[in-house]
């Protein structure tokens, strides 16, 4: 049960992931579940990572550096091409340029702080499970996957089947805002990453 709601503070709470989700969920209801599938790519070896015991090289201040800059500089980038591609996607019928698939990835890989949290918080939440051996890390690994799973789709379905009531005029505004929120990660991934070394 703690796997399960530990898992779900982590997946509903607002980010690039889900910003990107939401907006991708206006052209088809499993970009929720795509999106999950790519997380899972680079969330799984992650977890294995942490469990052989290499999770303390993501608290290494070089490499949260790197991957502060990386990942914020990667993020603003997103935010800045949603927000050109706005009026494109709600009035075009056009789609951003990447599949959900390629956003799961890049939004999971270039998270320095999904990285963080596994090397912390998320290392002492496998090393629950390093009793019950390899059965019980697949275990955990399927159940917090599937959290994910589960939000995810639940947004994308709600938002493809609903987002056609809403009206042009909201839909762009929730792009814009979905735009400004990338944005706004990215620059606190790098300011954050610059603070922690200084």
């Amino acid at each position: 049960m703690s796997v399960v709601i530990i898992s779900l503070s982590g997946v509903m709470m607002p980010g690039p992931m889900f910003s990107i989700a939401l907006t991708k969920s206006f052209k088809s209801p499993w970009a929720g579940a795509q999106m999950s599938l790519g997380h899972a790519v680079i969330e799984a070896p992650l977890i294995l990572l942490i469990y052989f015991g290499f999770g303390h090289f993501f608290e290494n201040n070089t490499v949260q550096l790197v991957l502060s800059l990386l990942g914020g500089g990667v993020i603003i980038w997103l935010g800045i091409g949603m927000f050109r591609a706005r009026r494109e996607v709600v009035t075009g019928g056009k789609d951003l340029p990447y599949n959900a698939f390629t956003a799961g990835i890049i939004t999971t890989a270039l998270n320095p702080f999904f990285l963080f949290w596994w090397a912390t918080t998320g290392s002492m939440l496998v090393m629950r499970f390093t009793p019950f051996g390899t059965g019980g890390l697949l275990l955990f690994i399927f159940v917090h996957w599937l959290t994910d799973l589960i939000w995810l789709s639940l947004v994308s379905v709600a938002v493809y089947r609903t987002h056609s009531l809403w009206g042009l005029r909201l839909q762009e505004w929730i792009f814009i805002a979905c735009s400004l929120l990338l944005v706004g990660f990215g620059i606190w991934f790098m300011v954050s990453g610059i603070q922690g070394v200084a």
